[in-house]
């Protein structure tokens, strides 16, 4: 039986959780309650884990549904281009990143400085792309460099 009060669901207002497409719904779910200190609080139907102040829920994909007709949910294939990411702001990116990676997380780079901050990019077990970043800089005002050939700066 779920934890009722864990469940995201506001008494005014709204609130934000982030929804994944994953093959293996426990395999996703033990993946963030581990690597983010969550806690599940519902295992299926959909899985729900609470990590820090937000929920990240997890069902497999599936065709259109009455309330989003012509649209399929799929989990990413290997290579796939992205277009969205977890964001995810720790106090301590050595800490975090050390823990992680003893945990077997895959990381692109170990963490790196961005002159704002420190960051670095891991990927979940249906390669999900999450940026883990330690704000530095731009506590004082310092923004991070453009991008390689962004034309900018």
């Amino acid at each position: 039986m779920p934890n009722r009060p864990d469940l995201p669901a506001p008494h005014t207002g709204l609130l934000l959780t982030h929804f994944l497409t994953v093959r293996d719904v426990a395999r996703s779910g033990d993946f963030y309650a581990d690597i983010l200190g969550g806690e599940v609080v519902l295992e299926e139907d959909p899985a729900i884990v609470k990590a820090a102040n937000s929920w990240i829920i997890m069902n497999p994909g599936g065709g259109p549904t009455p309330d989003k007709p012509d649209i399929t949910l799929t989990a990413p294939e290997p290579g796939d281009p992205m277009s969205a990411f977890m964001n995810i702001r720790v106090a301590d990116i050595a800490e975090f990143y050390a823990r992680a990676k003893e945990k077997g997380v895959r990381f692109l780079t170990e963490p790196l400085d961005r002159k704002a901050e420190l960051r670095c990019y891991m990927q979940d077990p249906d390669d999900y792309l999450i940026q883990v970043g330690q704000a530095t800089g731009m506590l004082r005002g310092v923004n991070a460099d453009p991008p390689a050939g962004s034309g900018t700066g």
